[in-house]
Order: structure tokens, then C-alpha cells, then sequence
């Protein structure tokens, strides 16, 4: 039996490369980088996703634990001021409604909901570490130090900890969560106390060091601040091993740090 005998359409050659380059523009705008703005509202908007609950805690609980503390931090990406850490033990009886992540809640809620934690909470407790500190042992360490003050601030003191994003180097039975402000209702408790205390703090600040607008920003690294950097040159609360500060320091442009400032200014709690 003879082959079969295929029909094979006939594209012009003009289409074809039509057709291709489309395919090509299209990979090359699916496979650009995303810009650091864009990124930055892609995470909060997956984060407004997440449910905050009493999940984690509720499974603490059936491992025998009854005090509770959730551990978060504010502050860590800001240029001047200290990085602010609260511990928070809330009841298990009184619950408090519409706790979330500190940065998805707007500033008056914020206070609403700081006065009702303390009003309810079992215990509460803050850590900071200043900018000088920051640079002698890097940020990271700063934190865990603000984070273990606030635990010992706590009295009673609680038997299981919750933390955003950090393993902590104390004896207390402890988990770390990822995203934690976002999905339990106690870090997130922390997250809106530390982030009231510091606020209120790096407003005083201002009237001591008018010059760089840190009652509007609070240290965060947005076109103004960094403006006033330049003019002004960093004063004692500004984290001198922080790239824009250092930037500012020497006086220099910071085109390199440009993508830095620009993540920074988005992701200010």
C-alpha cells in the first residue's frame, strides 16, 4: 500500500516570523524581573490571603502548653532609630477580634487594637536595641536581643513561644512561623505593640532631630529621608553600617542602593 500523502499547509514566511517574535516578547515580559514595587504589593497581597488564627496556639495547647507569648519585631529595615520587639500572652478565653499583621492594619485600628491587647492580654512585655548596638552585632542579633528582653519583661512568664521568622536561643519550648504576624493571632498581638511603641517613640525622636521628617517616615527609607541624609548627614540614631546611610556619609550618590531604597521604603511597617 502506497504512504499516505500528508496536506501541509503553507505559511508564509513573513507569518512565521510575525508569529515568533510575538512568542519572544511575550517570554521576555513573563521572564523580566519584576520590580522591587511590584513585588513588594504581590507579597502583601498574598498575605492578606492568609487567615490569622488561634491555629498554632490551639496546637501548642494540646502539647501541654498554657501560657503562650507571641514574639514579633518592628523596625528592622528602617535606617535611624531602634528595632522594637514585644512579647504577648494573650488569654485563651477572650479572644479579641480583627488581630493581624500590624502592616495591613491602618495606624488609628492599630492603637484601637494596642489599647485592648493590654487591656486583655495576660502579660506583656518590650525589648529594644538601639542603633549603636544594631551596628556593633548586625541586625539580625539586635533583634533576637530585643525579642529575648521582651520575653523576660513577661509575668508570668510564658511556657511556649511563638516567633516571626526567628529561632531564639532560650531554654522555652519555641516554634518559628514564617509570615507569622499574618497567620496567629498572638505574634500578631506582638506585632501591633511593637510596631504602637515604636511609632510613638520615633515621634519623640522628632523633636529632637527635626531635620529628617521621622515622625512621618519612622526611620524608614522613603525619597524624603534619604533627601534629608544628604543635606543633613546621619545623626546619632541613624544604623551607620546600613548601605544608604553609609551612602550619605561619604556624601556619594546611591544609585547602587537605589533597588534597596526603593524595597525599603515599601516595606515599612
Amino acid at each position: 500500500m502506497q504512504n499516505a500523502a500528508f496536506w501541509r499547509p503553507q505559511i508564509p514566511r513573513t507569518t512565521l516570523r510575525g508569529t515568533l517574535r510575538t512568542v519572544l516578547q511575550g517570554l521576555r515580559i513573563r521572564m523580566a524581573p519584576s520590580s522591587p514595587s511590584s513585588a513588594s504589593q504581590n507579597k502583601m497581597q498574598r498575605l492578606r490571603a492568609l487567615v490569622c488564627d488561634d491555629g498554632h496556639e490551639r496546637i501548642a495547647r494540646t502539647q501541654g502548653a498554657r501560657l503562650i507569648a507571641g514574639v514579633d519585631e518592628v523596625g528592622r529595615g528602617a535606617w535611624c532609630g531602634p528595632v522594637v520587639a514585644a512579647a504577648v500572652i494573650l488569654p485563651e478565653d477572650a479572644p479579641i477580634a480583627g488581630l493581624r499583621d500590624s502592616k495591613q492594619l491602618s495606624e488609628q485600628r492599630r492603637e484601637q487594637l494596642d489599647a485592648l491587647i493590654r487591656s486583655h492580654a495576660v502579660a506583656v512585655g518590650i525589648g529594644f536595641a538601639d542603633a549603636a548596638t544594631i551596628d556593633a552585632i548586625n541586625i539580625r542579633r539586635a533583634t533576637q536581643r530585643a525579642m529575648l528582653a521582651a520575653i523576660a519583661q513577661l509575668a508570668p512568664q510564658p511556657d511556649f513561644l511563638l516567633i516571626d521568622a526567628e529561632q531564639l536561643d532560650t531554654p522555652c519550648a519555641q516554634q518559628k512561623i514564617i509570615h507569622g504576624d499574618a497567620v496567629s493571632v498572638s505574634i500578631a498581638a506582638a506585632s501591633i505593640v511593637a510596631k504602637v511603641y515604636r511609632d510613638a517613640w520615633l515621634r519623640a525622636l522628632d523633636r529632637d532631630y527635626p531635620h529628617y521628617g521621622l515622625a512621618a517616615h519612622k526611620g524608614y527609607g522613603v525619597p524624603a529621608h534619604r533627601k534629608a541624609l544628604l543635606e543633613h548627614g546621619p545623626c546619632a540614631l541613624h544604623r551607620k553600617s546600613y548601605a544608604p546611610v553609609r551612602a550619605a556619609m561619604r556624601g556619594a550618590p546611591e544609585q547602587k542602593n537605589r533597588r534597596f531604597l526603593d524595597s525599603a521604603t515599601l516595606s515599612s511597617e
